[in-house]
């Protein structure tokens, strides 16, 4: 890929990473797309200019340590998007335990070892960013949704703290998270999500939460929430007393309770 700036995007078979991915080819990014599919990364790869795939599952401690190395090797690394990630409904003590470590390992030590094995780098050049896909949900700790929150809720304070410790040091490496609401994607499919029941002004398209992530990225914008009906939302419930907050919690976990 020469000396083209190089960008890789986790979770880049569909969905919001798939929109990253033509996002970024059209700016002039070299792509670098991980997923488990790699079916589904050839075809996109297919439809862009200076694409290579790599399969790999990033819950396993293996092939992530390959793409880690990767990551450390690359010189012209100058993005990051840790997309990969998946949800899941149920009472926390009842679900599958694997899936509820598989969550955390994605979701936490994945965005760890892949942003430890970028920055170096990055920080030596003096350039580059990196974006975490995170969600509304880490500003709303409800039932039946205990792992998805806490585990974008992290991402969203982690992300923060790199911001505080880059500026510290004068470095001017950007760091985002970005935190979308209801996106038309695979993700809400694959969860079992009835879209039905959700109004359909909630939805936002993953190109629309893709392009607010990266202009935002410019404007060096630490916290992205696309729609303003969502930062309203966050911004009012982040406003109201905890133990409001906790009703508020407990009510909507009512609503939406699973089915027996």
């Amino acid at each position: 890929m020469g000396q083209r700036p190089l960008a890789l995007v986790t979770g880049a078979s569909s969905g919001i990473g798939a929109a990253f991915a033509r996002a970024l080819a059209a700016r002039g990014y070299g792509l670098l797309l991980v997923a488990r599919r790699r079916n589904r990364l050839e075809q996109l790869a297919s439809e862009l200019v200076h694409a290579e795939v790599m399969a790999a599952d990033l819950a396993d401690g293996a092939e992530l340590r390959r793409l880690e190395e990767r990551v450390a090797r690359e010189t012209n690394l100058e993005l990051l998007v840790n997309n990969a990630g998946f949800g899941s409904l149920g009472r926390f003590w009842e679900a599958d335990l694997e899936g509820q470590d598989r969550m955390h390992r994605l979701h936490v030590l994945a965005v760890v070892r892949l942003t430890h094995a970028a920055l170096p780098g990055m920080v030596a050049r003096g350039r580059g960013g990196i974006i975490n896909v995170s969600s509304v949900a880490a500003f709303f700790h409800n039932p039946f949704n205990v792992s998805y929150g806490a585990t974008k809720a992290w991402m969203n304070s982690f992300t923060e703290a790199l911001s505080v410790e880059l500026r510290s040091v004068g470095s001017p490496v950007l760091v985002q998270a970005l935190c979308p609401g209801f996106t038309r994607s695979e993700f809400h499919d694959t969860l079992g999500t009835d879209r039905s029941a959700i109004p359909r002004w909630l939805w936002m398209s993953a190109e629309t939460v893709v392009d607010s992530s990266l202009r935002g990225l410019e404007r060096g914008k630490l916290i992205v929430i696309p729609g303003w009906i969502y930062r309203l939302a966050v911004g009012t419930y982040r406003g109201l007393p905890r133990p409001v907050r906790r009703a508020i919690a407990l009510r909507y976990g009512a609503l939406r309770r699973p089915r027996r």
